[in-house]
């Protein structure tokens, strides 16, 4: 699970769709609860331009919110290209900051355009921004045959995490550079790393 948003004293909030038995016992929690968290762990998203543009994939989401919250502290322009399956899977845009721009793609068509967040980024003058994305494989995969020239795409992998640490190599992938870790070594890694 990724940071969503970071608010007053520190609060987290943690954004996740429920698939197995720990995510369901986490939904079940009522304010007041208290649970333990071990984390961040790897390494994150690496800011180094004035002009972002953010690619989420459904849930992808998640972690994109945080780093739009905070390039929209720092001043920077926020582009946004959100694709889901259908109009109830979009992240509601009110809970975003003000200043980002934001376009959407449902596959039905129930919402903005009809297709997928692929078809947006083909549209999209993209050039000049640092890429950052979260989403399934198959949309990476369609990135980087899309946009082989860009030099900084940052993509947050999701991996199954037995440990956390490193210990049980659960969560490895294949890279350019060999096996990698997604707990430890990511779960942020340069797209061109995983798609050469």
């Amino acid at each position: 699970m990724s940071i969503h948003r970071v608010g007053e004293r520190g609060a987290l909030a943690l954004l996740f769709e429920v698939v197995g038995r720990g995510t369901q016992w986490l939904a079940q929690g009522k304010e007041g609860d208290v649970i333990d968290l071990l984390g961040p762990l790897g390494n994150g998203f690496k800011v180094h331009s004035r002009k972002l543009l953010l690619v989420a994939g459904g849930m992808g989401i998640a972690p994109l919110v945080y780093l739009a919250q905070r390039g929209a502290e720092a001043g920077a322009q926020l582009a946004l290209l959100l694709g889901a399956p259908i109009a109830d899977g979009v992240y509601p845009s009110h809970l975003l900051p003000p200043q980002v721009k934001l376009q959407v793609a449902t596959e039905d068509g129930s919402l903005g355009s009809r297709g997928t967040v692929i078809e947006l980024l083909s549209d999209f003058d993209y050039r000049a921004s640092q890429i950052f994305a979260c989403g399934p494989i198959a949309m990476y995969e369609a990135m980087a045959a899309l946009i082989k020239g860009q030099k900084s795409v940052q993509v947050s992998m999701e991996a199954r995490m037995g440990c956390g640490f490193g210990g049980c190599y659960g969560c490895t992938i294949r890279t350019k550079k060999g096996p990698k870790l997604v707990c430890r070594d990511g779960p942020v890694f340069q797209l061109k790393e995983i798609f050469w």
